[in-house]
């Protein structure tokens, strides 16, 4: 038994091996193919982006304009999800002092392949028709997509510097799958309402990262202490993600909400508690220090805590001053989390989370859960009227004499899953990735782009107008040398 464990502890103790040359390529060819054989089998277009079918609805639907197809609805909102996906993430993650290039890098690649599983594994749960067997997308399928991504970017961004891009493809896999999963549970099970995914992005996907995270604790991890930072143009770049997505959260919020009224009130809330945020997290963060300084790692992160809490409750009449209420207090507890909540966690619970997503996702998410589920349960005729109810919590079918105490209740479990899920399958991944074979970076070589990239050296360029002045200086010190030897001699 003691050779066992012996055995063990060589097996998972191993000297790492970060090439990446052979396992990187394979992953990401083999994986591709899959995708286009499988998206060959099952993914066909809906009747909105069909030729034959589109004219077909038409007809069916006494649509005389091609301006009544829901591209034209639901594109803008695509587009400033995608950016948020792309650029909002990726840039967030460039805080790091030298590991800007693999966090704008790998979030383009696991976004990359992250949403071409997700549209497989979503369309089985929910668009799969039985009869034909096939799955078929149209834009609110990329939305969806989009945010089954997001749950796996907000698991990276605990991971951050301490993973090879084959364990971030990995963790995308089972993060995608896992997300399909609770989603499926939450929304059609439960029959939540979750339009911005406070609980089924955000709580699933923060501590769905926390638990790898707490898996791959890494003891000496102190050793790459002196790149666990930032630079003035690093937080610079950063706070550039920061304003892409608080400047398109209301769209993420209202996205994919049913037109009309529902969706004119996510966005409005979300605008205010996003703004409200800013406010409180800056007072804390100044409040923290004895000269009254902000701190940038708090302005990067707190000040996006009230979107995240308002993903839930976002399309629910919880008026404006609620709104701003819900972005006054998460502001708060972000910044008090960044202050004191991580380096607990850290000592404590030997939980390293290099982005903080504790504070930014995970606990916000959770609490706008809960948030949506007081709202909801405190729904009244009078407020949103009989048909107000139906429309907003989709009071129809199996669910038509459901009560807004019993639909409270469900949003409360709806949390409990997404945060269940987040733990349980976060852990079992990261016992997967414990695995000596994936190339991860040795404890002393973390957060260090030249691991994975190939970095162009630094060079330190001199103006035009101070190389000319340098170059006269050395001109006049090579004169002055030569007079004084003339007249020595």
């Amino acid at each position: 038994m003691g050779n066992c464990c012996e055995g063990l502890c060589n097996f998972f103790g191993r000297q790492k091996n970060t090439n990446v040359r052979i396992s990187l390529p394979a992953v990401c060819f083999v994986w591709q193919i899959a995708m286009i054989i499988l998206f060959g089998v099952f993914i066909r277009y809906d009747d909105e982006s069909d030729a034959r079918h589109w004219a077909e609805h038409k007809k069916s639907h006494n649509i005389t304009s091609d301006i009544e197809n829901d591209f034209y609805f639901r594109y803008p909102s695509f587009q400033d999800v995608h950016v948020m996906i792309f650029v909002g993430f990726g840039f967030l993650m460039t805080f790091l002092k030298r590991y800007s290039f693999s966090g704008v890098g790998f979030n383009f690649l696991i976004a990359s392949f992250g949403l071409q599983w997700a549209l497989l594994m979503q369309g089985w749960f929910h668009s799969l028709d039985h009869t034909t067997g096939k799955i078929t997308i149209g834009v609110e399928s990329l939305i969806n997509a989009d945010f089954c991504c997001a749950g796996s970017l907000i698991a990276y961004g605990a991971l951050l510097g301490k993973v090879s891009p084959v364990q971030l493809l990995v963790v995308t896999l089972f993060g995608v799958t896992l997300f399909a999963v609770e989603e499926f549970i939450i929304l059609s099970l439960l029959h939540c309402r979750d339009a911005g995914g406070s609980m089924v992005i955000h709580a699933f996907g923060g501590y769905y990262g926390l638990a790898i995270s707490w898996v791959l604790y890494r003891p000496n991890l102190h050793q790459s202490k002196r790149l666990n930072g930032s630079v003035y143009h690093s937080d610079v770049f950063a706070m550039i993600g920061t304003l892409f997505l608080w400047m398109f959260w209301p769209s993420f919020n209202s996205a994919i909400t049913d037109h009309g009224d529902g969706q004119h009130r996510a966005a409005i809330n979300t605008y205010i508690a996003l703004a409200s945020s800013v406010l409180t997290t800056v007072a804390i963060s100044s409040m923290s220090q004895k000269r009254g300084k902000v701190d940038m790692v708090h302005i990067q992160n707190a000040t996006l805590a009230g979107g995240v809490a308002m993903g839930t409750a976002a399309e629910f009449m919880i008026t404006p001053y609620g709104a701003l209420i819900v972005g006054f207090l998460c502001g708060i507890i972000s910044t008090f989390g960044y202050l004191f909540v991580t380096p607990f966690l850290e000592k404590a619970l030997k939980l390293q989370d290099t982005c903080g997503i504790h504070n930014l996702h995970a606990v916000p998410g959770m609490l706008g859960g809960f948030t949506g589920a007081i709202v909801a349960a405190a729904a009244t005729e009078s407020v949103y009227s009989r048909e107000g109810l139906i429309s907003t919590f989709d009071f129809e079918g199996d669910f038509a004499n459901r009560s807004v105490g019993t639909q409270g209740g469900f949003q409360a479990a709806g949390t409990c899953v997404a945060v269940a899920f987040g733990l349980v399958g976060g852990a079992i991944v990261g016992f997967i990735l414990k695995f000596p074979i994936w190339g991860d970076p040795a404890d002393d070589n973390c957060f260090d782009d030249e691991v994975y990239w190939e970095v162009p050296e630094d060079e330190e360029t001199i103006p035009p107008v101070l190389e000319y002045n340098n170059h006269m200086i050395h001109k006049h010190q090579d004169i002055s040398e030569s007079n004084f030897s003339v007249e020595q001699s």
